[in-house]
């Protein structure tokens, strides 16, 4: 039987406790708040405990649906994060934004279908919670990597975001998800037991349990800086001209000559002593979009802006033959050195797939006529006693990505970003989501974290996620300051993604475990009066027949 219907409340179905679910339309209902509510947990409204709401009433809309009511439900919550998550695709092309939200909702809701199989089983709450690092993990590998909407990135300002030095980002995000489903678990065991409180009870503890060893991680002595040597640091963000549209408003050369007069003006506060001289000076992803190899007054502009600050900055740089997004490091009298490309290139941003399928029915790549080359490895710039790893924009989502610059040794990390491509009108949000991960990046590898971007907001972010220095939006900026130099590798950095793999396996096992026959699974398991089956079938008999598919 195909039935978008939910069983009757105090059915006994293959879903959490006697709670048979609620009719489809309040489902629905239930899984457009949850993913508002997720998407309330992100910035700009960063209202971090939201995050545990979105697990918990999606738990609560799947309960006793149908596999194709459960893709429904999915698709929902899906569309209600991802649509306002990236609404600053818009300034870059509407039809992006729409699509890449709507293609990551359909992904979520066919997900969703393993979620409602995982509320069959007795430990549910954790495989749910391990279906959300499984999701996420999908979502960041295929089938063109997006790793935004994860539930741990939202919690940047919270307590519980220490949880990263120990196990990573995947492993916030578990617990994130465990304690939304075991607050559903309370809530649904409440409306199983029709409204009594005592058979709830042990539920309710479970949840308020660990609800505390969750926010507990604000305790955890991650933070271990003290006696490092530190460095000064300086951060320019230079500005874009104000326009309409992406072409005037990236113009080359006067971005050049922005970051150029920048730091011109900072060498001259460091010469009447109002500034300490920085070690090394940071420019943003696309300082300049002009190669300085194939355009000589670019790379005299460098050159000279090197030169009046006497200190080697980190240049942001489009270089041709082949196409590359890099950071290279200009050193005094010596010019351009050390390069890092780009490893993580931006699907429809920096290369186009199916380029010809595409062209024929859109203009999409005429935004990105040719396709950047990647990087292919880590790379530490040494600047004395500085080793400073980086990556580029985007690349701040990527968990093997940041984690392989410490590896190699690096004690800072950059982050270089241009968010004037999804700034045109000045709306927030896609700079304050990156500054987010950048946020939670410090607090992962206990690295202080100079975030530069060519319109804002720029940041200067300590090892423990406190933000040092920032520059506001839409304007010219200097940041300078001194941060520790730290060398010492968490726990996360050094177990890398083992906690990840770990959890994805185990879910991965617990959905094998849930599509077992009843036959098979009652062998293995001791009969108990809430696991009666049919014995003709082995499905558990809800009123009306057998559960819906």
């Amino acid at each position: 039987m195909i039935s978008a219907q939910a069983a009757p409340v105090g059915a006994k179905t293959r879903g959490p406790g006697a709670f048979g679910g609620f009719a489809t339309r309040w489902a629905l209902l239930l899984s457009l708040a949850g993913g508002l509510a997720l998407f309330a947990a992100f910035p700009p409204v960063d209202a971090w405990p939201l995050a545990v709401a979105g697990p918990t009433l999606l738990v609560a809309a799947l309960t006793g649906r149908s596999l194709r009511a459960s893709f429904g439900c999915g698709l929902v919550f899906g569309l209600a994060l991802f649509v306002p998550l990236l609404a600053w695709l818009v300034n870059e092309a509407w039809y992006a934004w729409v699509a890449l939200a709507a293609a990551l909702a359909i992904i979520f809701a066919v997900l969703c279908i393993g979620q409602r199989l995982l509320l069959r089983l007795r430990f549910w709450p954790v495989a749910v919670a391990g279906w959300w690092v499984a999701a996420e993990g999908v979502r960041d590998r295929w089938p063109y990597p997006f790793p935004w909407g994860r539930l741990a990135m939202s919690q940047s300002v919270a307590p519980d975001v220490r949880w990263v030095a120990i196990g990573g980002v995947p492993f916030l995000s578990f617990l994130v998800a465990l304690t939304g489903a075991m607050i559903a678990r309370a809530v649904l065991s409440y409306l199983g037991g029709a409204g009594r409180f005592d058979v709830a009870l042990g539920p309710v503890v479970a949840a308020g349990v660990t609800i505390g060893v969750v926010l507990a991680g604000g305790l955890l002595p991650v933070d271990p800086t003290g006696g490092a040597p530190t460095a000064q640091v300086a951060a320019i963000q230079g500005d874009v001209p104000r326009a309409r549209n992406l072409p005037e408003q990236l113009n080359d050369s006067v971005v050049t000559q922005n970051h150029a007069a920048a730091t011109s003006e900072l060498a001259a506060r460091v010469k009447a002593g109002r500034e300490p001289a920085p070690d090394v000076v940071i420019w943003p992803e696309n300082s300049t979009d002009l190669d300085p190899f194939e355009y000589p007054f670019i790379y005299a502009e460098l050159a000279g802006a090197a030169a009046s600050i006497d200190r080697p900055i980190l240049v942001g740089e489009v270089l041709q033959n082949p196409e590359r997004n890099v950071g290279q490091l200009w050193v005094p009298g010596r010019g351009p050195t050390t390069l890092y490309v780009k490893r993580q290139l931006v699907p429809f941003g920096e290369y186009i797939p199916f380029r010809s399928l595409i062209s024929s029915f859109s203009s999409l790549p005429s935004l990105q006529p040719e396709n950047f080359t990647p990087g292919r490895k880590a790379v530490v710039f040494g600047v004395g006693k500085i080793k400073l790893g980086d990556v580029i924009c985007y690349e701040v989502g990527f968990d093997a990505l940041v984690r392989s610059e410490v590896t190699a040794g690096a004690n800072l990390l950059a982050v270089q970003s241009n968010d004037a491509d999804f700034e045109i009108d000045g709306q927030l949000g896609e700079t304050e989501q990156q500054t987010a991960m950048a946020r939670i990046r410090a607090i992962e590898s206990d690295r202080a974290v100079v975030y530069a971007s060519t319109t804002g907001e720029s940041t200067i972010i300590a090892p423990d996620g406190g933000l040092v220095a920032d520059s506001g939006v839409w304007r010219q900026a200097i940041l300078d300051a001194r941060v520790p130099l730290v060398s010492y590798r968490t726990l996360a950095d050094r177990v890398g993604a083992w906690p990840e793999y770990l959890i994805i396996a185990l879910t991965v096992l617990a959905l094998g475990w849930a599509l077992l026959p009843p036959r098979r699974k009652r062998a293995a398991t001791p009969k108990t009066p809430d696991a009666a089956r049919t014995p003709d079938t082995g499905a558990e008999p809800p009123p009306g027949g057998p559960e819906p598919i």
